[in-house]
């Protein structure tokens, strides 16, 4: 957003003027390590130029080998016992966009866009959402009166969108893998069933879902924890008809779902194929032959 501009603005500014006022051995002409986002909706829409701050090393060519390897932050050097003062101030920014990102809110208009029932699990607030990951598997006693009364049952696969531990990850990609995974979903002949979004939601709540509705399949894309390279990453858990008790190894998963990471249009495509796979062969998880 235009608040996340002015910072990267703020810090350019201060690092020319520390760069004008610096006469030691760190490097000066290359102390950016990111291109600077044009806006927080395209916030890493491009894979950072990255080079190396340590002046003069022994292994040039491994160092920037490893760089290109990873998009962690390495050979970022330091001032005295400290990082730089660019790499420090990038990593606060970063800090904060995953802090936003856990305690965001999901675009209405989005969801209205694509027609999405809404419901809740028993999450409460958001404070009680990270210390009790239970209530976040639960739907409300009114989600289960939506569920009953107002979506289709036993359909052939159910796909549901909850916001998880990163709203931004919902907003940043639901218009590319939503339509994308219709579009797979068309073309494998596969009917799906209201479209649902969880809010508050955790993996576990398609089974809950599961076991009102029984679908033969379920896809849930879900805001993963955000990290310090991403807060827009999402994931997809698929699970031939889900129900409560079900373990984790019965559950397939695609994750890793942002512009950078792996392509939203070419998620929902795979998606799509995964499914058809699924009900093909009746299972989910690791007996799953893909």
């Amino acid at each position: 957003m235009e608040k996340n501009l002015d910072i990267n603005a703020l810090v350019d500014k201060v690092m020319e003027r520390i760069a004008e006022e610096m006469n030691d051995s760190a490097p000066k002409e290359d102390n950016d390590h990111f291109v600077s986002e044009e806006s927080s909706e395209e916030m890493q829409e491009e894979i950072a130029i990255r080079t190396s701050n340590i002046p003069n090393p022994k292994w040039e060519d491994g160092v920037t080998e490893i760089i290109e390897s990873t998009p962690a932050r390495i050979a970022v050097w330091r001032a005295g016992t400290r990082p730089l003062t660019k790499t420090m101030l990038k990593l606060r920014i970063d800090h904060a966009a995953a802090v936003d990102s856990v305690y965001g809110e999901v675009d209405d208009k989005l969801l209205d866009e694509f027609s999405f029932i809404r419901i809740e699990t028993m999450y409460e607030n958001n404070e009680e959402y990270l210390k009790r990951p239970d209530k976040g598997r639960i739907i409300t006693e009114d989600g289960i009166a939506v569920l009953k009364e107002e979506c289709i049952a036993k359909a052939q696969v159910q796909i549901v969108v909850s916001d998880g531990l990163s709203a931004n990850a919902v907003n940043a990609n639901l218009r590319d893998v939503y339509p994308s995974l219709l579009d797979s979903l068309e073309i494998n002949q596969l009917k799906t069933g209201t479209p649902l979004f969880v809010k508050g939601g955790r993996v576990a709540c398609m089974d809950h879902i599961g076991e009102i509705l029984q679908p033969e399949v379920l896809v849930i894309l879900i805001g993963e924890r955000p990290g310090l390279l991403t807060s827009e990453s999402m994931s997809a858990y698929m699970c031939y008809r889900p129900r409560k008790g079900i373990v984790e190894s019965n559950r397939t998963v695609i994750s890793n779902i942002h512009k950078v990471g792996t392509s939203p249009l070419e998620a929902g495509a795979h998606i799509g194929t995964i499914l058809k796979k699924m009900l093909e062969q009746k299972t989910s998880g690791v007996k799953l032959n893909i």
